[in-house]
């Protein structure tokens, strides 16, 4: 018979309300042992709410946590932070200036432990820091600091690790060093992982899973590729990148536009819709002498534009045109240098399966 895997963390219809207004508003979800799941969206949506409810050190109006089974809180019950085995790690390390390296990381160990010390400097071996054990932490560098506030998260072995925005004060190369490597201790310690951004190219370098977030409420949840490929709304699709608009109509579950039809399953003729279309899904040929670039099955008509603007941004240049369609801004991103001048009519199209339709 095959086991059934018990989620590390559960959270089940977990709801805020401050003064009457909801800003965490029935949210559920699980981690497993191992895995990595993302909070992600814009400041203020209720992520960090949720960490702190589930951490313990704020109550939630309704619903319910578990951990491995049991239950940390519910109706009229909730077990205390130090009986949750929940580590927090926070953008603000706040680490013990009074204390060297190796006393806060020993603060996390329990007092009844034999040879702490010793226990500190192996899990700061971990991290590349046993050297520096006698330090204080004025005296490291922020990438040194977060490593110290990891080691100590993780010294009372928690089954879960709550992490808010916990690499943003660093810079970008230091940043995804020491993010990869925090993640693979985690994972190598089966910790379940639920971290808060509001980054989307960070989330989809960290995440196995993500929750994006919106007034409260989660919109879509599921892996990277699919919150990616496959988005619930515009605003989804614009989260994650850049998007242009097409307005239109639906006739025969099809929408009219100056790149051909979209189709629009399941959509009334007459519903207005929007199709939505990412930069870099945009195809750019040259002008055959006014003509434009022969329509085919996949990439449809070509419409044209002049452009407005060419910045080379290092692994892609971004050229904006204005369409001759409607006086609209688009934008289109190529690999590598591509500069035209501006004024300089092209011919731009658009394929099928790579564009999005929905209700206005």
């Amino acid at each position: 018979m095959t086991k059934t895997l018990i989620p590390r963390l559960e959270v089940k219809s977990l709801t805020k309300v401050y003064n009457n207004t909801k800003v965490v508003d029935d949210i559920s979800l699980s981690v497993f042992p191992g895995q990595i799941t993302c909070l992600l969206g814009p400041s203020g949506c209720g992520k960090s709410t949720i960490l702190r409810m589930i951490a313990g050190v704020e109550n939630q109006s309704s619903g319910e946590v578990w951990v491995d089974g049991q239950m940390m809180c519910g109706s009229g019950f909730s077990e205390p932070p130090e009986k949750r085995h929940i580590g927090l790690i926070f953008q603000d390390f706040a680490l013990f200036p009074h204390m060297t390296v190796w006393q806060n990381v020993g603060f996390g160990i329990a007092k009844t432990s034999e040879n702490i010390r010793e226990k500190a400097y192996d899990l700061l071996s971990k991290v590349s820091l046993s050297s520096k054990c006698d330090n204080y932490p004025h005296e490291l560098s922020g990438g040194e600091q977060q490593r110290v506030a990891l080691v100590r998260a993780l010294a009372p072995k928690p089954r879960i690790m709550l992490m808010d925005e916990p690499f943003s004060g660093l810079d970008k190369r230091l940043r995804d060093d020491i993010r990869d490597e925090t993640l693979e201790i985690l994972r190598s310690e089966e910790t379940a992982v639920l971290l808060v951004t509001h980054e989307p190219e960070e989330a989809m370098k960290m995440a196995d899973e993500i929750a994006l977030m919106r007034c409260g409420e989660i919109v879509q949840m599921g892996a990277p590729y699919n919150l990616y490929n496959a988005p619930v709304d515009r605003a989804s699709v614009a989260f994650f990148s850049d998007a242009n608009i097409i307005k239109s109509k639906v006739n025969g579950a099809l929408a009219n536009s100056p790149f051909g039809q979209f189709l629009a399953p399941g959509l009334a003729d007459g519903t207005r819709v929007e199709i939505v279309i990412r930069p870099q899904h945009v195809r750019i040929d040259f002008d055959r002498d006014g003509k434009g670039p022969l329509p085919t099955v996949s990439m449809g008509i070509a419409a044209r534009g002049c452009v407005v603007r060419a910045r080379f941004l290092g692994n892609e240049s971004l050229v904006e045109f204005r369409m001759d369609f409607d006086n609209s801004i688009f934008k289109v991103t190529v690999p590598s240098v591509f500069l035209p001048k501006v004024g300089q009519p092209l011919w731009l199209t658009v394929p099928r399966d790579r564009c999005f339709v929905f209700p206005e």
